[in-house]
């Protein structure tokens, strides 16, 4: 037998055992803690979480809407700008057709009487053609008469709706 052993009073080896049994202990409780530090991590982590899932799906449904508005003044700007083409068309064929006729009213004095072209309104001896802006007071001082005198010669004219190229008659002069 070994001599060494038997006489060896060491108390190295429960010292380790000891040492080994109080190290399983203090991890197993480590872990404990670490477990219910973990549970109440993720307790309060979690509404956190769905928050960020909210915020996340309400952006997504707003980029969307946004997309789609968007997409809706891009529409929205193309018809306007069509319209006002077709308009700016519409109003070029007008302004055309207003050419037309002004030329033609021009061209072709309306007919007179008996169905021929009466040519501009000439006034004869005692006889005045209205012009644009005229008053029985302007003709009166024109031709070195009194408006009452044109007036009395003139009772079916109404003086305040003169139109032009009508002719009235002029009174007699003193």
């Amino acid at each position: 037998m070994d001599t060494i052993s038997r006489e060896n009073n060491s108390y190295l080896p429960v010292a380790g055992v000891i040492v080994g049994v109080l190290a399983l202990v203090l991890s197993g409780v480590a872990l404990a803690k670490i477990s219910s530090a973990k549970k109440e991590i993720q307790a309060e982590v979690a509404p956190l979480s769905q928050r960020i899932d909210d915020a996340e799906a309400k952006s997504g449904s707003a980029t969307a809407a946004a997309d789609r508005a968007a997409g809706s003044i891009n529409k929205l700007a193309t018809d306007t700008q069509s319209a006002f083409q077709q308009v700016a068309q519409e109003l070029g064929n007008i302004r055309g057709e207003i050419t037309k006729v002004q030329e033609a009213r021009v061209a072709k004095p309306a007919p007179g009487k008996d169905g021929k072209s009466a040519g501009p309104a000439v006034a004869g001896p005692d006889e005045y053609v209205i012009k644009s802006g005229d008053t029985f007071r302007k003709i009166a001082t024109a031709t070195g008469t009194t408006s009452a005198d044109i007036a009395a010669v003139n009772p079916n004219v109404n003086p305040s709706k003169l139109h032009v190229g009508q002719k009235i008659k002029l009174p007699a002069k003193k």
